[in-house]
């Protein structure tokens, strides 16, 4: 049993012309103004040009190795900025040669700073 309804009543929907199938759409109805797709051949993504290769990889391990719990990430904070290094400075030493440097390693100290580039 196929269902009727009744006329549509209303005389604006009437008057409008029925289209068998829709129009093809044209390329600029497709674009929503975002970037190009393309790669800028200025653009260097963090990974670098030759493909991504281990970078998440690295990325994550480098997270893990300067992640501690609160307690000892504020006592190394705490003994970077003694020493005058950076924290990343001060925890990098810990994880190279194992050693907690103290005021009296000044020379090492030195090196790590003559080792900065510009900072702002």
């Amino acid at each position: 049993m196929i269902p009727t309804y009744p006329p549509n009543k209303n005389p604006s929907l009437v008057t409008l012309p029925i289209q068998p199938h829709t129009p093809l759409m044209s390329t600029a109805l497709l674009s929503h103004g975002g970037p190009p797709l393309d790669d800028d051949d200025t653009h260097t993504p963090p990974w670098g040009r030759n493909g991504i290769g281990r970078y998440f990889e690295w990325a994550a391990a480098k997270k893990r190795a300067f992640e501690a719990p609160f307690d000892i990430a504020k006592l190394r904070a705490q003994r970077a900025a003694l020493i005058g290094l950076t924290y990343q400075e001060y925890v990098l030493e810990i994880l190279e040669r194992g050693r907690y440097l103290n005021t009296s390693d000044g020379l090492r100290i030195a090196e790590i700073v003559s080792r900065r580039g510009v900072r702002y």
